[in-house]
């Protein structure tokens, strides 16, 4: 009897569910909205946080309107509260938050609702796309399964049908093979890959308003170009309105009618994306800008590469290019082949083939490509934390390619890596202090003063203060962060540092200072970089070569102006006609221009 109770009380559970679920519904869709109209009203909007005993106001005096099919981009270093006054839109403040003022959807009031209410709007009606893909995927499901279960959430749907819909939508941004990918988790795909299944799972349900925060910093500039574009046939399609939250000024230019500057939790300046790019009034828009990198030559629309006819080429293993005959290379690959060993039923990957590459002492070498090329796996194998299955690396005239454990103590001496994420590659129990000085106490045997002193002076080479040097990694920002990597990077002087992506998810204005300091240090310590990115007018600027790499293989290597200004792969060629601007005008005729090419060669 006690059973049969329960189960009655669980179906009346649901179905009380699925009738507030159906009057929500009712209540938001009850008129249809035009293109044109309001769709998100933000009046005084304000977010706190309760620290140390006390509210801090991290975001105030927001007033906004959003119209469908409109595009509003949120620009502003970080910590200056553009995040959470987009997230305080659909209740995702942290448990120590709490948002005040008004934001209606659809005349439906969002501040104050409560959970049940939330879920039905989350994701149908608003969707997010977070920064951080991986703490935002479960890590415990396959990518695949995530993507179903949104749109089994929110349709009546068998398997079989969200399966199949869940594969469309890989294949829409792009993932590769997505009925393999559909059952890997997480952790099997790039940074980019993952970015892309988020977008997927993001766009499941054709949502009326989606938060895009920071959508495209992990990717590269080709992929970016087709995510843009994946937003802008939503928005035109259904009319969605979208809050692009970035500090990609090229995207913006790119995406955004309009624009909101923000700084240190209040609005700076508000307009037309015409009217800040082209007459900015307030300093600090001013100085955003100001940092944006550029590429130079190449992104001229007189430029005859952007519109050369695209002729396909034989996958030939580029050869070597030749260096300094007197120099021994600080980093020389020769037909090295990389593989990724087999798990279970899968079968071994090779994510490197024929790879030819060469940094002679005190140079930079740029390596750009899309998410997954091999970019990463090479720059690991670099510095021996992946083996090799052909070929031979040597750094610094020592042949790595089967050294043993014990071998590698004192080639760890000469070489460095700055991981893209300074976050999760510094130890966070250890003060940072502490991460900064681990390789002189083991390399050097430094104790007690001598380790202090010189772990200050690497703190005044990054130019952070000493103090900092007791602080813990969750205490700082990204930026400073990643300058605590560089210093670790640099403690014991290398021949050789691989960058991988130091300054991708850095706002412009601090990965501009970032990327002085990178400068400078290379000036001070003459080391030999490799250095990889997907963005091209960051590495324009710092590398003297630029490798291309396609599908785990290197497609073209050159100097740098070469590379940029007469690119001859067609695969280059796109990169760079996927490169955003920084001007809406310009940036119109280069998407154009970019549609034909594509059109043209039947290719994306």
């Amino acid at each position: 009897m006690s059973e049969a109770v329960e189960a009655a009380g669980q179906v009346d559970s649901v179905r009380e569910t699925l009738q507030d679920a159906v009057r929500l519904s009712k209540r938001i869709g009850d008129e249809d909205v035009a293109k044109g109209d309001v769709i998100l009203e933000v009046r005084d909007l304000e977010v706190n946080f309760w620290v140390n005993g006390e509210w801090f106001t991290a975001a105030e005096h927001i007033d906004y309107d959003l119209r469908a099919g409109e595009v509003l981009a949120i620009v502003g270093e970080s910590g200056s509260g553009k995040t959470q006054s987009s997230m305080s839109l659909i209740g995702l403040l942290p448990p120590n938050g709490r948002a005040t003022g008004s934001a209606k959807l659809k005349g439906i009031e969002l501040i104050g609702l409560s959970g049940r209410e939330l879920r039905e709007i989350r994701g149908n009606e608003i969707a997010v796309i977070f920064q951080e893909p991986m703490t935002a995927l479960n890590p415990v499901y396959t990518v695949g399964f995530q993507i179903a279960e949104t749109l089994r959430t929110h349709y009546v749907m068998a398997p079989a049908d969200a399966k199949r819909r869940a594969l469309q939508l890989m294949d829409l941004v792009e993932i590769p093979d997505p009925a393999d990918s559909y059952d890997k988790f997480p952790h099997q795909l790039s940074g980019g890959q993952r970015q892309r299944i988020m977008i997927a799972q993001s766009l499941a349900c054709d949502p009326k308003m989606l938060i895009a925060d920071e959508p495209t910093t992990a990717l590269d500039v080709t992929v970016q170009a087709e995510i843009l574009k994946l937003m802008r046939e939503l928005r035109e399609r259904v009319d969605a309105a979208i809050i692009l939250i970035t500090h990609d000024m090229g995207v913006v230019a790119d995406m955004a009618d309009r624009i909101i500057v923000m700084k240190d939790g209040q609005v700076v300046e508000h307009g037309s994306a015409e009217e800040i790019f082209h007459n900015p009034q307030h300093p600090y828009t001013q100085a955003l800008l100001a940092a944006v990198p550029h590429l130079g030559t190449a992104l001229s629309d007189d430029n005859p590469a952007l519109k050369v006819s695209l002729v396909a080429r034989d996958e030939e293993p580029v050869p070597l290019a030749p260096g300094d005959p007197g120099a021994t290379p600080a980093l020389l690959m020769e037909d090295v082949a990389i593989d990724y060993p087999g798990q279970g039923r899968r079968k071994p990957f090779r994510a490197a083939h024929h790879i030819n590459l060469r940094v002679d002492p005190g140079r930079v070498m740029g390596l750009v490509g899309e998410s997954g090329s091999g970019k990463t796996t090479i720059g690991r194998a670099a510095v021996a934390l992946l083996p090799v299955a052909a070929g031979k690396i040597s750094v610094a005239g020592r042949d790595i390619t089967h050294a043993k454990h014990e071998d590698l103590l004192p080639f760890r001496r000469d070489v460095g890596i700055v991981f893209q994420d300074p976050g999760s590659s510094l130890n966070p129990r250890l003060p940072v202090g502490e991460s900064i000085g681990e390789p002189l106490f083991l390399h050097e045997k430094l104790r007690g003063k001598e380790l202090s002193n010189r772990v200050e002076d690497l703190l005044d080479s990054v130019e952070l203060p000493r103090s900092m040097r007791n602080r813990y990694p969750h205490e700082l920002s990204g930026g400073q962060r990643q300058r605590i990597g560089i210093a670790r990077a640099l403690a014991l002087e290398p021949k050789l540092l691989i960058a991988d992506e130091p300054t991708s998810a850095l706002d412009v204005s601090v990965q501009a200072r970032v990327l002085q300091l990178f400068y400078d240090l290379q000036e001070r310590y003459g080391f030999a970089c490799l250095f990889i990115s997907h963005d091209l007018a960051v590495v324009e600027m710092l590398s003297s070569q630029i490798a291309v790499m396609k599908d785990g293989r290197l497609v073209e290597v050159g100097p740098t102006p070469e590379i940029i200004n007469n690119p001859r792969h067609p695969y280059t060629q796109r990169l760079l006609a996927a490169v955003p601007v920084p001007d809406p005008g310009k940036q119109r005729k280069r998407r154009e221009l970019r549609d034909a090419i594509i059109a043209q060669q039947g290719i994306s």
